[in-house]
């Protein structure tokens, strides 16, 4: 069922499904991508006793700024403290939390700064805090090339062409970054409605220019960007998921991952799945999600 709740600065549209008083998850979707992605994770969460609830991040579908005056950021500590507010709002103390991409971003960021409101984390591609200050060194080529739809947002052409193409560009997104995911149009056109959204531009590109200290964040989360600068430590159980065939964020191990956890940790590969994990891979997902609930 759909719902709306307001936090100071947006309408969040969401979906609730499961048991009102169930153990709370809350399960956050990424670029380009939205709450579609976890329709068929969150019956399987219901079917356990959980309260499942799924938001359409700032700039997608129904989910609204109140002011006209609001900074359309893009920015990750936007997207945790969005995280944050709808917990405040649905008066959620504590809850578990699933996410990729953004949603993962948002999550590992509520997990690191405000422990004690998250019982479990389940985040793909592992650690997904933003390192902003060090974000001019430069990656293997072949991760480089991964990223050039980042260089592109980093011009006005870019965002003309993001603004004049968003489906086409978006879809293009999907095939690179799943290529063993045989999605059909229908599903595809119910995600890229939520693309329409008059902000989502504006929050797509400063997003993908603030992560590279290219343009200025909101005032407002000044204070959350200097604690992230830190890469603070995740200490909440955590399962890190990477699919195998994730073809924008190569795995990277426990290597890369394990050093930012310091409490519970496990990390697991998801075969012949690729970004867009839990629409692809609902199971896994679900999966890891109860797995990590059982050792909060």
């Amino acid at each position: 069922m759909l719902k709306h709740v307001s936090t100071e600065l947006l309408d969040i549209a969401y979906e609730e499904s499961g048991h009102a008083d169930g153990w709370p998850v809350v399960l956050m979707h990424g670029f380009p991508y939205d709450i579609h992605a976890y329709d068929e994770v969150s019956p399987l969460l219901a079917a356990q006793g959980a309260r499942v609830i799924v938001p359409y991040l700032r700039g997608y579908g129904p989910t609204r700024f109140l002011s006209a005056d609001t900074v359309r950021s893009g920015q990750q500590a936007a997207l945790g403290a969005d995280l944050l507010a709808l917990l405040d709002a649905l008066k959620i103390e504590s809850a578990l939390l699933g996410g990729y991409d953004w949603g993962g971003r948002a999550a590992c960021i509520v997990a690191a700064l405000y422990p004690q409101r998250v019982q479990g984390l389940v985040t793909v591609n592992g650690y997904n805090i933003q390192n902003i200050a060090a974000s001019g060194k430069p990656a293997l080529p072949e991760n480089e090339m991964r990223h050039w739809y980042q260089y592109y947002f980093h011009g006005e052409r870019g965002r003309a062409g993001l603004t004049e193409n968003r489906r086409a560009l978006c879809r293009l997104l999907w095939t690179l970054w799943s290529p063993t995911w045989r999605f059909d149009d229908a599903c595809y056109a119910q995600t890229a409605a939520s693309f329409d959204h008059p902000d989502f531009v504006d929050v797509v590109i400063h997003s993908y220019r603030h992560r590279y200290a290219l343009v200025d964040g909101d005032p407002r989360y000044d204070a959350m960007e200097r604690q992230l600068a830190a890469q603070p430590p995740i200490t909440v159980p955590t399962i890190a998921l990477d699919g195998s065939a994730d073809g924008v964020m190569g795995i990277d191990g426990t290597a890369h991952h394990a050093p930012h956890f310091t409490g519970p940790y496990e990390f697991r590969v998801i075969d012949n799945a690729g970004h867009n994990l839990p629409q692809e891979a609902p199971a896994a997902f679900a999966d890891a999600l109860l797995a990590v609930r059982s050792r909060a």
